[in-house]
């Protein structure tokens, strides 16, 4: 761990004097609560084929779709309780105390909104909703889950007898339009931008805080791994999200 406290004191007074404090999280705030890596070493797509979940494999055959989303649902969230960690908290902490503007995230599980955050913006949607392509109504995932689990291949929507998808981006589609502009712009008007738990290798969510870093913000990266990033950084801590973040957040609220 290479977290220095002085370093921690120095980013908590620029996070107090800020006007606007953005944070950009990754898998690694995901895998501290027990969810495996999709990329890295052992993670989903060492186990799973990607392309299997590529847009136009749902197209053509939805349910042979549904049934590797029902093993990939079973490998990446149904192992064992999944619950927020001491990061997720500790974000939720900094918001309600008026710290902090916006968690962007690259996660698809919702643990920030399960942890207390209200102004999240999910680059590459849930996995707790499931959208109708047919008249795209929204609604929550575990039924249509459940009826996949019970050979209902593919699900269909309630009100309008269509095709469900995931309401996640998958691979050959775009990101949500709306949340990627609402997100270039919380980067853009940054006075400190937090990068935490993110390689920073995958666009475009790895463009954002070299956005607030050019437009002047304080940047700061926790990582256990150095970045594309990490010499451009006023802070680089090298550490467990779960512990730099609460100690962060202590030190703010000091």
């Amino acid at each position: 761990m290479n977290v220095d406290e002085s370093d921690v004191r120095e980013l908590a007074t620029a996070i107090r004097e800020a006007d606007s404090v953005v944070a950009l999280t990754g898998a690694g705030v995901s895998t501290a609560s027990g969810i495996p890596d999709f990329r890295g070493e052992d993670g989903i797509w060492e186990r799973h084929d990607p392309m299997d979940f590529h847009i136009d494999r749902f197209r053509a055959d939805p349910a042979g779709f549904w049934a590797d989303r029902v093993e990939l649902q079973a490998a990446a969230f149904d192992d064992g309780d999944v619950e927020p960690n001491a990061a997720h908290e500790a974000m939720a902490a900094l918001e309600t105390d008026g710290h902090l503007d916006a968690v962007v995230t690259q996660n698809i599980d919702g643990l920030h909104q399960d942890a207390g955050s209200e102004s999240v913006i999910e680059i590459h949607g849930s996995a707790a909703r499931v959208v109708c392509r047919d008249c795209g109504g929204r609604s929550d995932a575990e039924p249509a889950m459940d009826r996949a689990r019970d050979g209902e291949l593919p699900p269909t929507c309630e009100e309008c007898d269509g095709t469900l998808k995931p309401d996640t981006v998958l691979f050959g589609e775009q990101l949500p339009e709306h949340a990627l502009m609402r997100s270039q712009a919380k980067a853009e008007n940054a006075d400190v931008f937090l990068a935490v738990g993110s390689s920073l290798t995958v666009e475009p969510a790895a463009s954002l805080p070299r956005v607030a870093a050019e437009r002047g913000a304080t940047l700061a990266l926790v990582n256990l791994e150095s970045t594309p990033l990490s010499e451009r950084a006023d802070f680089d801590f090298r550490a467990d999200v779960t512990d730099a973040l609460p100690r962060l957040r202590d030190a703010v609220a000091e």
